[in-house]
């Protein structure tokens, strides 16, 4: 384990620097591998989450999980965090106030683990991350902003709901790893946005 990582690890652990601590069970601090080549960042912990404090363990996290054994990779190979490392009471959408608070745990995250590309997954991690909106129209895409890229996708919870994501979502992460694969051999990959700060 990274040294760092465990140190923000215990920090997201004993975080109460906003309202969200009052109400959970356990904070969900981000895991997986540290030098993994990507970040997978979804919206906030749900209830299985909470409960254990891992992130991507309930219905959302094997669906996310189906999707990566189908591109050949394992959960162990990734790191996977989330925007707000607290549930919001009712699994409501976190409020800026609370993604701002918890925004430097995750620049932090970013920071140690240095990824080739960071995984947006779904509406409310995009626009905490990137400020955007409608996922629809940018999934499968790769953005680039600050010189690190970003690729956008549904979040796997989405896929509960609606069937015809989950052929999405696969079809989606399977890009992503062929997009890193190409990195890893220096090869030109197409930029489809470059946003400035």
């Amino acid at each position: 384990m990274n040294q760092k990582l465990e140190k923000l690890k215990q920090n997201v652990i004993k975080c109460k620097n906003c309202n969200l601590h009052k109400t959970r069970t356990n904070s969900v601090p981000g895991k997986g591998n540290f030098k993994s080549d990507v970040i997978f960042v979804g919206e906030a912990p749900g209830k299985n989450e909470d409960k254990n404090g891992e992130p991507f363990i309930g219905i959302a996290g094997k669906k996310l999980s189906a999707a990566l054994e189908e591109a050949n990779v394992s959960r162990d190979e990734i790191y996977i965090t989330n925007v707000v490392k607290c549930r919001p009471p009712d699994n409501r959408v976190p409020n800026t106030d609370e993604r701002n608070t918890c925004q430097e745990y995750l620049k932090e995250e970013i920071k140690i683990i240095k990824p080739k590309i960071i995984c947006v997954l779904g509406n409310t991690a995009f626009n905490s991350v990137l400020g955007g909106s409608e996922i629809t129209k940018f999934r499968g895409k790769i953005i680039r902003k600050d010189n690190q890229l970003y690729f956008i996708s549904v979040h796997p919870a989405a896929t509960i709901y609606n069937q015809k994501l989950i052929k999405v979502l696969k079809k989606d992460i399977k890009k992503l790893f062929k997009l890193i694969r190409e990195l890893n051999n220096n090869k030109e990959i197409k930029i489809d946005i470059e946003q400035s700060s």
